[in-house]
C-alpha cells in the first residue's frame, strides 16, 4: 500500500509543480512528499516511484535526460488548449455566470502551480450576456437521458419580457420528440419534433425550465443521414425543408462565406468582382444572413426567397423615416 501511495503522490507532485521551466532536484521532491502529503521518503523510493510511472506511460524527464532533476513532459492538455477551453467557456453565452466560473477553477486544476498564475489576472466580462437560467446542465443531462431512451420529453420554454427577465412563453408545457443536442451560434439546442407533427424544430436549452420525461415512447425516431443533414443544413437555428440557393457575392466576402457555410459549398467566379455560392440548406435562415451583407450579398434563387429579402428591404423602420 504504501509503494502505491508514494506512486500516485509523487505523480501529482510532478503535475502540480514541475514543467520544463520548473525542473524538480531530489531535495525539493523529496520536501513536498513530506509537506503535502506527510510522507517520508528517501532517493530510493522516488528512484522506484519514477521507473513505475514510466513503466505505466507516463513520459517524466529525469536527471540523465536534463542533468537537473524531474518533471512531468507530457500532459493530457498542454496549456495553449486549456487556455482554448477556457476561452470557450468565458464566451458561451449558454452557460450562467456562476457555472462558468466553477467550469473555469475546474479546467484550471489541469494547469501546474506556475502555469495557474499566468491565469490570475483573467475575469469574466460581458456577464449581461450570460443566461440567467441556472438549470441549463440539469437540462443537457435529462435530454440527453430521454434521448438514449428514446422517450418524448415535456419542458416549459421561456422568453425574456421587456423586464429583462426569462418567463414562460406560454401556460402549458411544451411535449416533444428529442433527437439531438446540437452547438450553433453559441447556443445548445436541442433537435426535436413537436409530439404528432413532422416538422423538425431547434429549441434553446438555456430556455427550457422543469424538463421531465415522459412515460411515452417517440412517435418516429430520425435516421443517422436525417440527423446530420438537419445538423448540417440548419442555417441561424432555422430549420425547414433543404433547397438549393444561390447567392452572388462580392470577392471580399468569401471569408464570411466559408466561415458560415464552410468548405463544402460550390464556388463559381462571376466576372473580376463576384463569385456564386450554390448551398444545400434550410433557406430561412440564408435570408438572415444575405441581409447582414445587403449591399454586397445578392440572393438569385429560390425566387421565393429574393422576393422575401426584397420584401425585408422595403417594409422596414427606415423606410417610413426617410418619407
Amino acid at each position: 500500500m504504501t509503494t502505491r501511495a508514494n506512486t500516485i503522490c509523487l505523480l501529482e507532485i510532478l503535475k502540480e509543480y514541475s514543467d520544463a521551466d520548473h525542473i524538480m532536484q531530489m531535495q525539493e521532491i523529496i520536501a513536498k512528499m513530506k509537506a503535502v502529503y506527510s510522507l517520508e521518503v528517501d532517493r530510493r523510493t522516488v528512484y522506484s516511484s519514477v521507473d513505475l510511472l514510466k513503466e505505466l506511460g507516463y513520459d517524466i524527464s529525469d536527471y540523465k535526460d536534463n542533468g537537473v532533476g524531474y518533471y512531468l513532459r507530457e500532459r493530457d492538455f498542454e496549456t495553449s488548449e486549456i487556455r482554448l477551453l477556457m476561452d470557450a467557456v468565458y464566451s458561451y453565452q449558454a452557460i450562467p455566470t456562476s457555472q462558468t466560473e466553477k467550469l473555469i477553477a475546474k479546467l484550471q486544476k489541469l494547469l501546474n502551480s506556475h502555469e495557474r498564475k499566468q491565469y490570475r489576472s483573467l475575469k469574466l466580462v460581458k456577464t449581461d450576456k450570460k443566461t440567467r437560467n441556472a438549470e441549463v446542465f440539469l437540462n443537457i443531462e435529462i435530454l440527453d437521458e430521454a434521448i438514449q431512451r428514446k422517450n418524448k420529453v415535456k419542458f416549459t420554454y421561456l422568453e425574456y419580457g421587456p423586464d429583462k427577465n426569462l418567463k414562460p412563453r406560454r401556460e402549458k408545457k411544451y411535449t416533444v420528440n428529442p433527437y439531438q443536442l446540437i452547438c450553433m451560434n453559441e447556443h445548445y439546442y436541442l433537435l426535436c419534433k413537436m409530439a404528432y407533427q413532422t416538422k423538425i424544430s431547434l429549441y434553446r436549452i438555456d430556455l427550457m425550465q422543469d424538463v421531465e420525461i415522459t412515460d411515452y415512447l417517440l412517435d418516429d425516431t430520425l435516421t443517422e443521414k436525417e440527423l446530420l443533414t438537419a445538423e448540417n443544413k440548419t442555417v441561424y437555428a432555422w430549420y425547414g425543408d433543404v433547397e438549393t440557393v444561390e447567392l452572388r457575392c462580392r470577392n471580399f466576402c468569401i471569408g464570411d462565406v466559408i466561415d458560415k457555410f464552410g468548405t463544402g459549398v460550390a464556388i463559381q467566379q462571376d466576372g473580376d468582382d463576384h463569385f456564386i455560392v450554390t448551398l444545400r440548406v434550410a433557406p430561412w435562415g440564408v435570408k438572415y444572413w444575405a441581409l447582414q451583407y445587403l449591399s454586397f450579398v445578392e440572393v438569385l434563387s429560390p425566387a421565393w426567397l429574393r422576393e422575401e429579402v426584397i420584401a425585408s428591404v422595403q417594409n422596414n423602420p427606415y423606410t417610413e423615416v426617410r418619407r
